[in-house]
């Protein structure tokens, strides 16, 4: 956790005035019992009564001065904190942008979730109370026994067993207490990945009546994360009650012992009140630290899991020295030469030997069985995963020697799912290009047969979109993205299988229009239908990684013997003719 302490750094002025106005705190608590003491022994005992009021007066204003500071002090902590929570949260979700799909698929999106909220608020929580309390405490432990030991060194023989006692009794329960609180944050990222697959699953999950299985999952999972927090909690709900047991032990001592050395004229009632008072004060700071032994372990298991995502280094990263040189560089010249590429820990490479070239101005389409690789081929362009052997080149600059930021920004991608914003129709289009037009926003959707759906809603481009599109069909957040995609006039477009949930004279359409639009970019087109490739310059045939054929339709036709199987499978006789 001291790791993450780095983050206060901007904040060690706040933190230095939140000590001292602990410090005054703690020393108004300490001066109390000493002033009680003077009115028992001089205003009490004596009769003086001017004496009392005049103490007394004195005590007040120093309880109100106490007071004063302790509100201060839980002012600026909770604003420090809060502050650290916010640059802690911040910090992670950058580190994460920079992420290759590579480290997504490692951490995985739900724990990543959990890391960013959770586990931040749980540090934050801790670090409030380690500025107040784990403070406090060691400073009214300390001056506790200071001022037992003025009042009467030989009763301080009493704290002397007990805060052993004390000790261990913490530390043999913390110790039990600590490696659960660890596996609770992991049982707490089960969950989170469990509810998380219910909620963007839920169609697919009614459709096939898995509503009772699901629940089930969940009951396993909430189940697992309720058992051990009930043990951590039986656990750590043993520490209140032993704690409060030696304290009372403590106190029955001292007033014995007390008694016998004021009965001896040792000792004075005042004294013996005060002298019970710190050791309270020196108990109730033990307590503090063991409530802190409460919430640390689970916040060091937070901040465990927060260092080891920034910690992570991404597996692809920018070539500082190519951002100048290649800054002004246009084209969308597209080569793969014997690209050969592996999923982390697969036995089998997704592409092998891959080589081909998309130039400008012409239609390069992929097509292939189910899991040939057309995807994992679009996705290495924009460097989502680097090559393992061979190179991708763009105007014949490989890729690695880009600027991520300069690398997209040549390029217009619309994915295999359509991924749409909470926001309106406009603002989804601008999403590829900030300062686009509103002209440019309504030719793109022009363009990408979207207007049509668009002046039907009630507010038109300012209609709002709900989380996800759920309040647009398929076909239409398909072409919202590539809309999205086209405002960027990028000098690469990139269609990962984009047109399959269009009808087929919206996908004519739309093919035809984005002829007239790409006339001077590259354009690679993944698809599964025969018919949205058919007219392409060049069709790359893939069969389990490998190119089976590369040709246009007619000569694959001629020579490709699983493109032909492709045609059949999916033509008439007709058509194909």
């Amino acid at each position: 956790m001291l790791k993450l302490f780095r983050f206060l750094r901007p904040y060690k002025w706040s933190v230095a005035l939140i000590m001292a106005l602990v410090l005054l705190q703690s020393l108004s608590g300490l001066y109390l019992p000493t002033l009680m003491s003077d009115i028992v022994d001089k205003g009490v005992i004596q009769g003086d009564t001017g004496y009392i009021l005049r103490v007394g007066g004195y005590m007040l204003l120093v309880t109100l001065g106490g007071a004063a500071v302790s509100v201060l002090a839980s002012f600026y902590s909770s604003r420090v904190s809060s502050s650290f929570g916010r640059d802690v949260r911040g910090k992670l979700f950058g580190h994460v942008e920079q992420f290759s799909l590579q480290e997504f698929d490692k951490v995985g999106t739900a724990s990543l979730i959990t890391r960013t909220t959770n586990d931040v608020t749980q540090v934050q929580g801790v670090l409030m109370m380690i500025l107040r309390l784990m403070t406090m405490a060691p400073m009214m432990c300390i001056g506790g026994l200071i001022m037992a030991l003025s009042k009467d060194a030989k009763l301080t023989l009493v704290l002397a067993v007990a805060l052993p006692v004390l000790a261990l009794t913490i530390w043999a329960i913390a110790s039990r207490g600590i490696p659960l609180f660890r596996q609770i944050q992991k049982k707490l990222d089960k969950l989170n990945l469990v509810l998380r697959e219910n909620l963007t699953g839920i169609r697919v999950i009614r459709s096939f009546n898995r509503l009772e299985h699901e629940k089930k999952r969940f009951r396993e999972a909430n189940g697992d994360l309720m058992d051990t927090s009930i043990r951590v909690n039986q656990i750590m709900a043993l520490l209140m009650p032993m704690m409060m047991l030696i304290m009372n032990f403590v106190q029955i001592a001292i007033i014995w012992f007390g008694g016998l050395r004021i009965s001896d004229g040792d000792m004075q009632v005042g004294d013996l009140m005060a002298f019970l008072q710190y050791a309270m004060q020196i108990m109730f700071s033990l307590l503090m630290l063991s409530m802190m032994f409460v919430m640390v372990p689970r916040a060091s298991a937070s901040a465990v899991r927060i260092n080891e995502v920034l910690e992570i280094d991404p597996v692809i990263q920018d070539d500082s020295r190519s951002e100048n040189r290649l800054a002004n560089r246009s084209g969308g010249l597209v080569e793969f030469d014997n690209v050969t590429f592996s999923y982390p820990g697969a036995e089998q490479p997704a592409v092998e030997n891959i080589s081909f070239r998309a130039q400008p101005g012409e239609v390069t389409a992929i097509i292939g069985g189910t899991g040939s690789g057309k995807s994992t081929l679009l996705n290495l362009i924009p460097r989502f995963y680097d090559v393992a052997s061979g190179s991708i080149r763009i105007d014949g600059i490989d890729v690695r020697e880009y600027t991520q930021e300069q690398l997209r920004a040549k390029i217009g991608l619309v994915p295999q799912k359509a991924v749409l914003f909470t926001g309106t129709i406009e603002d989804n289009i601008r999403y590829g290009k900030d300062d686009a037009t509103e002209e440019e926003v309504r030719h793109a959707a022009d363009v990408a047969q979207a207007s049509e759906f668009i002046s039907k809603m009630p507010d038109g481009f300012a209609s709002v979109l709900a989380q996800g599109g759920t309040n647009v069909s398929g076909g239409q957040k398909q072409r919202l993205s590539i809309a999205r995609a086209l405002v960027r006039r990028p000098d690469i477009y990139l269609f990962d299988d984009s047109f399959s949930a269009l009808d087929y004279k919206t996908d004519a359409r739309l093919r035809a229009a984005l002829l007239q639009e790409t006339t001077d970019a590259s354009v690679i087109i993944v698809a599964q239908r025969v018919s949205t490739i058919m007219d392409a310059d060049r069709i790359i045939v893939l069969d389990e990684g490998k190119i089976a054929g590369i040709g246009n339709h007619r000569e694959l036709m001629a020579s490709c013997d699983v493109y032909r199987e492709i045609v059949m499978s999916q033509l008439s006789e007709e058509e194909i003719a």
